[in-house]
């Protein structure tokens, strides 16, 4: 496994990133007329993947006609923004001298423990966003430049939640 150098290049300034990304959100809406969103990317490239295994059964889903319908599924700004994310978090990294192979845990964390809470978590927050119509990015930041309420009423128990899960999490991390 890689290590991590001991002086890496300092990392963004946060308003400077929250500028930088409220222009990518901008500029999203200006040139394509929609927001941003992580999980509406993952969700089409998993839709017309089903298509392509399981067509009959993708016909029958309800929630799938919507997002692998039309010519290519895959031709989708938001499919492309997930390409773009993970080239831009890797340069990003590159740059940074922040590339390594490693898994981030608390010292009162085992590997199997932090691997199995990880992916749990990205089970659940997977299903909450298709519950919710969106993730935290279409929710909260595309939504709420909107100003939709309920886009609002989310990001708020979005902080809520974690502010509430930190208390039953920190001593994984001391």
């Amino acid at each position: 496994m890689a290590q991590r150098p001991k002086t890496p290049a300092p990392i963004w300034n946060p308003y400077a990133a929250g500028v930088a990304l409220g222009l990518v959100l901008l500029a999203s809406f200006v040139l394509v007329g929609q927001g941003l969103g992580a999980s509406g990317g993952l969700a089409r490239i998993l839709a017309a993947g089903l298509s392509q295994v399981a067509p009959a059964w993708a016909a029958r889903n309800p929630a799938l006609p919507g997002l692998a319908g039309g010519a290519n599924p895959l031709l989708h700004h938001l499919v492309f923004l997930g390409f773009g994310v993970l080239l831009g978090g890797y340069v990003g990294a590159l740059t940074g001298r922040r590339i390594a192979v490693r898994l981030e845990r608390g010292p009162r964390s085992s590997r199997g423990g932090r691997i199995a809470g990880a992916i749990g978590g990205g089970i659940v927050m997977g299903f909450a966003a298709r519950l919710a119509l969106g993730c935290t990015s279409g929710q909260a930041l595309s939504g709420g430049a909107t100003l939709a309420a309920g886009s609002w009423a989310f990001m708020f128990s979005v902080f809520a939640g974690g502010y509430a899960a930190a208390w039953f999490v920190r001593r994984q991390w001391r």
